[in-house]
């Protein structure tokens, strides 16, 4: 599994126009499958994502993560599907998908991340998979990190 984690000011994803997700402060993450993901490595992952710190603490070091953050309030979490994260770019010019898992895998692993987001902080607003989607976000520092399990 692939995590692509942006900290934000601002952040949502539409569909054929109409918000379907949207957060104030906190992480915009891009998520991508692979084949070989199962619920262990969701499970890492999600551990992973509630856990990095990536917020900063009263001296300005980034020493909170996004349960810490905002005065122990914590932040909000988009989750966002996407496939090309997991796209192969070492050859030629145009990406291959072969390293993607397949739409119907993607979707099962997708749906048991949110649930396990949901039960280990808070519901997250996400994306619709296999949707057209406009993501649209203030990357706060800028600060974005890659996350692979």
């Amino acid at each position: 599994m692939i995590c692509l984690l942006q900290r934000v000011t601002q952040g949502n994803v539409s569909v054929s126009g109409n918000i379907i997700g949207q957060i104030s402060s906190g992480l915009v993450v891009l998520c991508g499958f692979q084949p070989h993901d199962t619920s262990q490595t969701l499970d890492k992952m999600a551990h992973k994502l509630l856990h990095y710190r990536v917020f900063s603490d009263e001296n300005d070091k980034m020493n909170l993560n996004l349960q810490q953050a905002f005065n122990g309030k914590g932040g909000e979490l988009l989750l966002i599907p996407q496939f090309t994260l997991a796209a192969d770019t070492q050859k030629g010019l145009r990406p291959s998908f072969h390293t993607s898992a397949a739409p119907d895998l993607a979707q099962n692993l997708f749906n048991e991340f949110v649930d396990l987001i949901t039960l280990k902080f808070t519901p997250p607003q996400t994306g619709k998979f296999g949707a057209e989607m406009q993501v649209s976000l203030t990357n706060d520092g800028p600060v974005t990190f890659w996350l692979e399990t």
